[in-house]
């Protein structure tokens, strides 16, 4: 399938044949729950079983500062018809209520938790609190909860550059706001969503997002960062412009100006210079077909009753994949990967972790006994549309 680009520019693109190495890419087992509400004690008890089988978070996080970037996509005026944000495309808060409580109790010394939100330089209580999300039950969740707005310096005076290894397929290097510099452990929380442009949205994508848009944003300074956050970021889709000067431009300006071929690249290169320490993927409820409202309103609103965690982002992904009844080993052209290239074997390629479900350990819950059928959904759904 010729989708702008030859097997060859794939290959240049993402430093040479040499990163093809995923026999060699790390694993890491994957802990599967089923959950069915988000009572804050039926959360607390099935995501602390999964922390001890994955090994405990106390020596994850035991006197350490942990940072969780969560999912707060899009506008807070953004809906799926009456649904609150958290039941579609928002990471629920007691979710991450839960998470903080559990690496409270089990010693972290200090909790930030970080979003970069659509365009603003507003707090991110201010922004939960537009999506009728209440802040006070993260904040007194665990001792010393904080927020950080992550899209732009924020409390910082600098921002922190953090190299890619193998040089990037898009960029050699990410600058993110210093809170991602200044924790012990990364944590990634998002929610359990197909994904209009980048094919799914786990763990990896959720990552997205931690980029400021003073930087990488459609109104970033040409020069410097702009001082604030203008516009989203467009440049990472389509490739119109360069980041701030100050900032290091992509590797190569002539590769595809593609959402489909740049985008997975830019979450693959994002995940392998901050790497995740933990990532859990929330899809108690949720909605399937897309990423948040704006794809369509009709989209449905499902409940498939299940978390996952591990501490390997490429790995959780790959089992979140066979949660959804897809193929972790799919590449462009199959579901769901019809239009863009696969995040997970960018990620792989990168030497983060395997894709290989051969090579993945499932802690728990079985896939098959998890599984909802996203797949199939997405079949549904595409065929409304095309009619």
């Amino acid at each position: 399938m010729n989708m702008g680009f030859t097997r060859r520019q794939f290959l240049l693109s993402s430093a040479g044949a040499s990163l093809l190495r995923g026999a060699e890419a790390p694993t890491a087992p994957v802990a599967v729950a089923k959950c069915k509400t988000y009572n804050p004690s039926e959360l607390t008890a099935v995501m602390g079983r999964m922390f001890d089988q994955l090994g405990g978070l106390g020596r994850l996080v035991g006197g350490k500062t942990v940072a969780i970037k969560v999912n707060l996509t899009g506008s807070p005026t953004y809906r799926l018809g009456y649904e609150p944000l958290e039941l579609t495309h928002w990471t629920h808060p007691n979710v991450i209520a839960a998470a903080a409580h559990l690496m409270g109790r089990a010693g972290a010394s200090r909790i930030r938790v970080l979003e970069s939100p659509w365009s603003t330089a507003d707090a991110v209580e201010e922004y939960l609190l537009q999506g009728n999300v209440e802040p006070r039950d993260i904040l007194s969740a665990a001792p010393r909860v904080e927020f950080e707005n992550t899209n732009f310096l924020g409390r910082g005076k600098k921002y922190s550059r953090f190299p890619v290894p193998n040089g990037g397929h898009i960029y050699k290097a990410i600058d993110l706001n210093h809170s991602y510099e200044d924790c012990d452990v990364f944590v990634s929380i998002a929610k359990l969503k197909d994904h209009a442009t980048a094919g799914i949205t786990c763990s990896m994508k959720n990552c997205f997002g931690s980029t400021p848009c003073t930087i990488y944003g459609e109104g970033a300074g040409i020069d410097e960062p702009s001082e604030l956050p203008r516009g989203g970021r467009g440049m990472f889709h389509s490739g119109h412009r360069q980041p701030s000067k100050s900032s290091l431009p992509e590797n190569d300006p002539t590769t595809p100006r593609e959402g489909g071929y740049r985008v997975p690249r830019v979450v693959a290169d994002i995940v392998a210079a901050r790497p995740i320490h933990l990532a859990i993927v929330e899809g108690i409820v949720t909605m399937a077909g897309g990423e948040g409202p704006w794809i369509g309103n009709d989209l449905p609103v499902v409940a498939p009753g299940v978390l996952i965690a591990g501490t390997n982002c490429v790995t959780t992904d790959a089992v979140c994949m066979g949660v959804m009844n897809y193929d972790s080993m799919a590449e462009r052209g199959t579901p769901p990967f019809e239009r863009c290239d696969s995040t997970l074997q960018l990620a792989e390629m990168h030497g983060v972790g395997t894709r290989d479900m051969r090579r993945i350990e499932v802690i728990g819950t079985p896939i098959k006994d998890a599984m909802f059928d996203f797949a199939d959904l997405r079949r549904k759904w595409s065929r409304t549309r095309r009619s």
